[in-house]
């Protein structure tokens, strides 16, 4: 009986897993995943976008003031907007636009001075003169500034609410839609109670 060939085997397999490596090593290399931040290079100011600078120039509220307006603060502008459902006097809808325009003029300047700060930090980066002196001073700055942006729109909400009975605001909150989604809540619980009741045997249906 003929002995196996060993060594024609092995040089057989080595064939074959060289031919089957031969493929992947010529198959082009797959692309990295692109960054979330691609296209952003191409900004004016790197960190903000164009929606981002417009709401900076314009005073708007950019969600600076949610902590106060989904807590039943209404704010200046919405109140005005809403004056009608919500029956404003006289004084009351001067008062409001009073609070909306101090608090649109303070946030328009403090706006302009992020930017312009945004804009400095952006070209230091991007001339490479910046060491961590001037990094630190820029950045306290701007964090100083942002947080008198937010302080400015939180005020005014805390203010306007003191100018409304407590019906005023309940029935802001019903206009803006606040709290609406408790009640689909509700009707999904007592919807499933139902069907579990339903599914559950007669009692004797067993017997």
């Amino acid at each position: 009986m003929a002995k196996p060939n060993v060594g024609a085997w092995a040089v057989a397999a080595l064939l074959g897993v060289a031919g089957a490596a031969a493929p992947l090593a010529a198959a082009p290399q797959q692309p990295a995943s692109p960054s979330a931040y691609a296209g952003q290079e191409l900004r004016d100011i790197k960190a903000l976008s164009p929606e981002d600078v417009r709401a900076l120039e314009a005073g708007e509220g950019m969600g600076l003031a949610k902590a106060a307006e989904l807590n039943q603060y209404p704010g200046p502008r919405h109140v005005l907007d809403l004056a009608g459902p919500l029956a404003l006097t006289g004084e009351q809808r001067a008062s409001a636009e009073r609070l909306y325009a101090e608090m649109r003029s303070e946030a328009v300047r403090l706006g302009r001075e992020i930017l312009s700060l945004e804009r400095g930090l952006d070209e230091r980066f991007r001339t490479g003169a910046l060491d961590e002196p001037e990094l630190a001073r820029l950045t306290g700055d701007l964090g100083r500034l942002q947080g008198q942006l937010r302080a400015s729109h939180l005020r005014a909400h805390l203010r306007m609410r003191a100018l409304l009975t407590p019906e005023q605001v309940e029935r802001y909150q019903h206009l803006r839609g606040y709290g609406s989604a408790a009640q689909p809540a509700h009707e999904g619980m007592h919807h499933d109670a139902m069907h579990q009741a339903a599914e559950q045997p007669a009692h004797g249906a067993a017997r």
